[in-house]
């Protein structure tokens, strides 16, 4: 009953606070003109969704949740700075490394916290069954936010993409956190997936407002932050494995686009047209089919992970491991690997 009333909370925040984010969008400049290229939209949209997302997040976690702890307030700070960063970046283009630099920051105010991965499980050996990675938590829990942060940012092509992929991910990791006995990882995520919610009607296509920076770059860094509260924290038997597949699309079309574009000899962080949603559309696929079957291979992963749980240690290892090989093996045979202007 807690779950539904904080997730009803959240979407209902989210949703009436859009049309003002609009607004305020058009007065700041934050809008994205139909320029051709990687954009398909045919007329000025504007940016700065995420903003609704931020704002249900944050009121709904500060007046509507039973406590607040260093844990939750180390979130909000991190996603204040990642919203600024995305606020400037929507209005104003901002380079790679000046990302970067917000999203790094971020991640600190994390380690700060103590929300970092600690400890990672041995699945070969039970006579040493973890691993303390001591000093090495902090540059994997940075390599872990902010690759997770763009992914998703890297996912937002097609309207309704990202942050349905976001809410299918976040409710993936709300069962993972229960599943886990982690009830403070799963009030921080169910109040994620319900701000989404609300967003999503304006955002599906046709969208009158898409995520923007602020948004895409959002929902990656809380999924990241609150999947180690809720089972990266003390990676225990095979719960890294669990939030990459639901996290899945995201994080599989990022790594195809830069083993893509390295093989092309191209910057890895440079924009081309090869990323799924730009091949389903090049297969004649219009936006919403596009996105719908996107929602599916996001929605069959998150099965498997939630399958998992529920596996022996070794079974789910196996499982996750010919998951992998065989999107590998269809990515190789799609050509995921070609450069596509």
């Amino acid at each position: 009953m807690t779950s539904i009333f904080l997730i009803t909370i959240a979407a209902f925040i989210s949703c009436i606070t859009v049309p003002f984010v609009k607004v305020l969008a058009k007065k700041v400049g934050a809008i994205d003109e139909p320029t051709g290229g990687r954009r398909i939209h045919k007329k000025p949209m504007p940016r700065l969704g995420g903003l609704s997302i931020y704002i249900s997040f944050i009121i709904t976690m500060t007046f509507f949740t039973e406590s607040i702890g260093k844990e939750e307030i180390c979130i909000m700070i991190g996603a204040t700075v990642i919203v600024i960063g995305g606020i400037i970046d929507d209005i104003k283009e901002l380079s790679p490394k000046c990302k970067f630099m917000f999203q790094i920051v971020a991640s600190l105010i994390l380690i700060v916290g103590n929300i970092k991965i600690s400890i990672v499980s041995n699945p070969f050996n039970s006579n040493f069954a973890y691993f303390d990675i001591n000093y090495l938590s902090i540059p994997i829990t940075i390599f872990w936010v902010v690759g997770i942060t763009n992914a998703f940012n890297f996912s937002d092509g097609l309207d309704g993409l990202c942050a349905g992929m976001g809410f299918i991910s976040s409710f993936t990791v709300f069962l993972i956190a229960l599943s886990n006995g982690r009830g403070e990882a799963a009030a921080l995520i169910i109040v994620l997936a319900g701000a989404i919610l609300g967003f999503l009607p304006y955002n599906f296509n046709p969208a009158s407002i898409f995520l923007g920076d602020t948004g895409s770059q959002l929902i990656g860094f809380l999924i990241a932050s609150i999947s180690m509260v809720g089972t990266l924290k003390y990676a225990t038997v095979f719960t890294i494995a669990v939030p990459i597949l639901a996290i899945g699309i995201p994080i599989l079309d990022t790594a195809f686009a830069m083993i893509r574009r390295k093989i092309n000899g191209r910057s890895m962080f440079s924009a081309d047209k090869g990323h799924l949603h730009h091949r389903l559309l090049n297969l004649g696929l219009s936006q919403r089919k596009a996105v719908s079957i996107m929602y599916l291979i996001n929605g069959g992963l998150s099965i498997i992970a939630v399958i998992a749980m529920e596996l022996e240690t070794n079974v789910a290892y196996i499982l996750f491991a010919i998951t992998i090989l065989i999107i590998i093996i269809i990515g190789w045979k799609l050509s995921f690997f070609r450069m596509k202007e």
